[in-house]
């Protein structure tokens, strides 16, 4: 007929051959949250250095807070041996700012040195001690050699300036061995090829908040009190945050010790809800009761009739 003359050939692609050789994916590929292409990379391990952990730096930041750990993987899973997160700060005098760049910076500072205070490397490997903004790297020294680990992104996009890089900039400028390059930080010059430590010692100060602040106070009052609140709350002026930063850093070196929360501990643990779960022997003894109540029951009715 004229209608099948003009019905064209569809070639059936998700038949019985295409189920019975699909694949599914990692349960954390089918969520978005692991690239895994990116983590085999990172995670797989030479032959020739056998069971050596291969360690990674693991920066995240949400919207409230910033999280580095230092986690090695097995098959099992990853293991952290340590970690400090922004949360943190306020313990160690920064009362706010703690997920800018200057917060990611002071929060991966901490996370280095709490992690060579564990390994007993904080006095041989102090890392650079003045904040100038430049290209650094831990110098090996007769003995045990920096701490290594590879910088972990996740799904973050390696942008110039990102809060990610601070964080790393924090960790090696703590005596951690990064392999990294300037040309993400904030004032890389790409057609130049240099990078302008000035304007990344400021970065890392919170001097661009600052100047920031000082602009909004001069032409608009309003939105710096909408803005800033939390700093106008705190008492912190324009002037005094590159300071605050300062003091921050030096407590950190002074004792990067987890501080305690002031939670109290709970007085007993939880009373477990439901039953308990029965054994074996309990279930036959319940079967038989009910067992011998059932034959009680039938031979007192058969006595009746």
């Amino acid at each position: 007929t004229e209608t099948d003359k003009k019905m064209v050939f569809v070639k059936v692609i998700k038949n019985k051959a295409y189920f019975s050789r699909f694949q599914t994916k990692y349960r954390r590929r089918r969520e978005g949250k692991t690239d895994f292409r990116a983590r085999r990379r990172m995670v797989t391990q030479d032959k020739n250095k056998y069971n050596s952990p291969k360690y990674r730096f693991v920066v995240r930041i949400t919207n409230k807070d910033v999280t580095t750990q230092v986690c090695y993987s097995k098959v099992e899973g990853d293991y952290v041996i340590a970690s400090a997160y922004a949360h943190e700060l306020p313990a160690y005098g920064a009362k706010v700012g703690l997920t800018n760049y200057a917060g990611c910076y002071a929060t991966g500072l901490l996370c280095a040195r709490r992690l060579l205070k564990s390994h007993k490397l904080a006095d041989k490997y102090e890392g650079a001690k003045e904040v100038n903004g430049e290209y650094y790297e831990p110098e090996p020294i007769d003995g045990p050699r920096p701490f290594r680990a590879v910088l972990d992104l996740g799904l973050a996009r390696a942008s110039t300036g990102a809060g990610i890089f601070g964080a790393m900039k924090g960790a090696v400028d703590g005596g951690v061995n990064i392999p990294h390059s300037d040309k993400r930080f904030p004032g890389y010059n790409k057609a130049k090829g240099e990078l302008n430590s000035e304007v990344h010692r400021k970065r890392i100060m919170g001097v661009h908040v600052a100047e920031y602040q000082s602009l909004l106070i001069k032409e608009n009052q309003a939105g710096y009190d909408k803005l800033f609140a939390r700093y106008k709350a705190a008492g912190i002026k324009p002037d005094g945050i590159e300071g605050m930063w300062k003091k921050v850093h030096a407590a950190i070196r002074a004792n990067p010790d987890r501080k305690p929360t002031g939670k109290k501990t709970p007085a007993k643990h939880r009373v477990r809800l439901g039953q308990k779960k029965r054994t074996t022997v309990d279930r036959l003894h319940i079967k038989r009761q009910k067992k011998e109540a059932i034959q009680r029951r039938l031979a007192a009715a058969a006595n009746e009739e």
